[in-house]
């Protein structure tokens, strides 16, 4: 095979994962998906034929993450941070409802399921202010560093879920 058909064939292959990626994306934002084996049967139904491996470098790649819903059921949840400039920065509408004190510790309520999402997003781009947050199905506990302000610690975690 001469080398501009092996070009031409990656193009392709490159052009097909970056419509997958999008597509996979896309999914477990508009559904409710519990499970690797149900994503795959989507994907191959609208022409996508890949192993579960792929199906699960492609999740790992979009951060997606499995969390569990407050029926008792697991389902995949796209990160904040990687949806599209078309969604509006407004927190309530990307999954978070509130954000409020106890002491130094903050607490995020946000909608069913997506907590552990958020909170991943927030601990891999927290700045030197956060030191971890533990999350639930709807309940972030967000754990500062000693000395940073309430309104420093708003202003920080506002902009982490703000970031598109």
């Amino acid at each position: 095979m001469i080398f501009a058909e092996k070009l031409n064939i990656y193009s392709k292959i490159m052009k097909n994962k970056s419509d997958r990626i999008k597509f996979i994306r896309q999914i477990c934002i508009d559904n409710y998906v519990s499970s690797q084996e149900e994503l795959l049967e989507i994907l191959r139904k609208n022409g996508y034929n890949l192993t579960q491996a792929t199906l699960s470098r492609d999740l790992k790649r979009l951060k997606i993450s499995k969390t569990l819903t407050t029926t008792g059921e697991y389902r995949y949840v796209v990160p904040i941070n990687s949806f599209s400039a078309s969604v509006p920065a407004d927190p309530k509408l990307i999954g978070v409802n509130s954000l409020e004190f106890s002491g130094p510790f903050a607490v995020i309520k946000t909608k069913s399921g997506y907590a552990a999402a958020i909170a991943s997003e927030i601990d891999r781009d927290s700045t030197n202010a956060i030191l971890g947050t533990i999350a639930g199905d709807d309940t972030i506990l967000v754990i500062p560093r000693e000395g940073f302000s309430r309104d420093e610690l708003t202003m920080i975690i506002t902009k982490l879920i703000e970031k598109s």
